[in-house]
């Protein structure tokens, strides 16, 4: 069963519908507004904790443990990042060198597409599965 334990919560405003994006990665727009992450290569800004509609404020989790939304099978203790989806991705460091590590899943067996898992979320100084 996935769980969370947050150290680090921020607000910001929500520039787009992310009512159906609770418990995947979010980055910020050139306003500093949240939005969904599209790109495997995206810097993710964190995991959207609430479900908030546009001009909302967007409640994102950047440090602790928080549940996640899996877009395809990760390991036990894989580093995660985002897929195209905003979904948790396993990297793999040294292949996957252009797309930014922000965690490990530390659930208890293979994640599924679509899961929610519970992984470790550090994004304030992400670095790349390098």
């Amino acid at each position: 069963m996935a769980y969370e334990k947050p150290l680090f919560l921020h607000s910001r405003r929500a520039a787009a519908d992310l009512t159906t994006h609770q418990y995947k990665y979010v980055k910020l727009d050139a306003n500093g507004d949240v939005i969904l992450c599209a790109a495997a290569t995206d810097v993710p800004y964190g995991i959207l904790q609430n479900a908030p509609n546009t001009d909302q404020d967007a409640e994102v989790m950047l440090v602790g443990i928080s549940k996640l939304i899996s877009g395809g099978v990760i390991a036990v203790g894989a580093l995660v990042g985002t897929d195209a989806n905003g979904k948790g991705d396993s990297k793999t460091a040294g292949t996957d060198t252009t797309e930014y590590t922000v965690g490990r899943y530390i659930g208890n067996a293979a994640a599924a597409a679509n899961d929610i898992i519970t992984v470790t979320v550090n994004t304030l100084s992400p670095g790349r599965a390098a």
